[in-house]
């Protein structure tokens, strides 16, 4: 037990540090925004850069368990949009948002910190795959559902070109695929390039987690909390359960390997679920909700998680 307060206590001290220094105005609030905007542009791109680059291509894309992961992703999809649609008497539109709330989880800002810190370096690689295909292939599949599903939607087309210009533009993207060019050229990094991409993703985890903590204070519970709790369980609970049936029993993954994916699926809500909800103007409320509380209730579920799957 001691062994995983020490993986998340640092995690969710930094995330407490971010929300208390906005709460008591010893950051600014509009500033936060700028915090996370350096994370996902600038550092993580090259945090995913280097990776890529030194990735060993034979163990990171392992589809025994990229593939149960997606798997355990699209099922949350699916639960948490009839749920909504069925239990809470959401509209189409209204359902397929409060879905996609349970099914993107914050693989960079929170995920890479935990399991970096639980299984080390080793795991790195194995998660990088994961992330590469996480806002592309989820951004695409919310946009596609949801332009079958609201009754003013456009052409379903207009989705699919949408997640494919979301993702030719997205700087995350962009430094795994710069880094995947480099590893296949046999590129070395020296100098100049490796000093300073080396910086820039050591700060990835104190400024993400701190800018993570801020932007909680833009978001309050509201009169939606058992919407958002529902999804907040499929996302810490029932998501990482998939993934591990699939990948086990299932597949015979080596347990010890498919705790990688396992924990990185138990990871609460990521920023996107908001942006996709306030973009389509629907279910902004669970969205906003799902983010403070599966943040919140992460603190139990991914102790949980590391002492199921051996910290």
């Amino acid at each position: 037990m001691l062994s995983v307060l020490n993986v998340i206590a640092p995690v969710f001290v930094l995330i407490g540090l971010g929300y208390l220094a906005v709460r008591l105005k010893l950051y600014p609030e509009t500033g936060v925004g700028g915090l996370l905007a350096y994370v996902n542009n600038f550092a993580t791109p090259c945090l995913l850069f280097r990776a890529m680059i030194d990735v060993d291509f034979a163990s990171a894309f392992n589809p025994a368990i990229i593939a149960p992961y997606y798997a355990g992703a699209f099922a949350v999809f699916v639960i948490g949009a009839l749920g909504a649609g069925r239990i809470f008497r959401r509209t189409p539109g209204e359902a397929v948002s409060v879905g996609f709330s349970a099914t993107f989880t914050n693989t960079v800002l929170v995920g890479i910190p935990v399991v970096q810190r639980a299984y080390g370096d080793e795991a790195m690689p194995i998660i990088y795959s994961i992330i590469g295909l996480h806002a592309p292939l989820l951004m695409t599949l919310g946009m596609f559902v949801m332009e079958l599903a609201r009754r003013d939607g456009g052409r379903v087309s207009t989705a699919l070109v949408q997640g494919v210009r979301k993702a030719a533009v997205n700087p995350i993207l962009i430094g795994i695929a710069l880094g995947l060019a480099g590893n296949v050229a046999g590129l070395e990094l020296t100098g100049v390039v490796d000093d300073v991409t080396l910086l820039l993703a050591g700060t990835v985890m104190p400024v993400a987690l701190f800018g993570l903590g801020g932007a909680l204070n833009q978001y309050k519970l509201g009169e939606t909390w058992t919407q958002a709790l529902m999804t907040s369980g499929l996302q810490l609970i029932i998501h990482p359960a998939i993934a591990y049936v699939l990948m086990v029993p299932v597949l015979g993954v080596d347990p010890q390997v498919a705790r990688y994916g396992v924990l990185l699926a138990a990871m609460p809500a990521g920023i996107n679920t908001y942006i996709f909800a306030t973009f389509y103007n629907r279910a902004v409320d669970v969205a906003a909700n799902t983010i403070l509380l599966s943040t919140v209730l992460s603190l139990i579920t991914i102790t949980g998680w590391l002492l199921l799957l051996g910290a």
